[in-house]
């Protein structure tokens, strides 16, 4: 699951069934359609189409065993959320994170754990770049 893979575009509808494999996989399309059912009702048919559809993207593939197919993501969650983070914060950012913190902060959007976190995070990032 480590394939580098270029980021494709990806639905919201798509990103719910490839979170429902980062959940657990392998798994079959009867899988996926019960963990995406316990936040909401997912037809059969419209799963299935997404599943095809991610696997044309080169984002999911599938072994045939018996009468089912297994899918199996081929891009980590953590690899394609950095992606995601870094195309989000440089189109609407001009690619600085500040501004974003910022817009959170001047929001009260941040709890202390979030605050706690993020001077961690930066305690850590100046102690590897000094």
């Amino acid at each position: 699951m480590t394939h580098s893979v270029d980021k494709p575009d990806i639905s919201n509808a798509e990103f719910d069934v490839l979170d429902a494999l980062w959940e657990d996989s392998p798994a079959t399309s009867a899988d996926v359609i019960a963990r995406l059912n316990k936040h909401k009702d997912w037809h059969e048919k419209t799963v299935k189409t997404l599943l095809g559809r991610l696997v044309k993207k080169g984002v999911l593939r599938f072994e045939k065993q018996q009468r089912q197919y297994l899918y199996y993501p081929l891009i980590a969650r953590d690899e394609y959320t950095k992606k995601e983070a870094n195309s989000f914060i440089g189109r609407l950012f001009k690619g600085k994170v500040a501004p974003l913190v910022a817009g959170f902060a001047n929001q009260n959007a941040l709890s202390q754990q979030d605050v706690d976190e993020l001077k961690a995070l930066i305690e850590q990032w100046e102690q590897n770049n000094d």
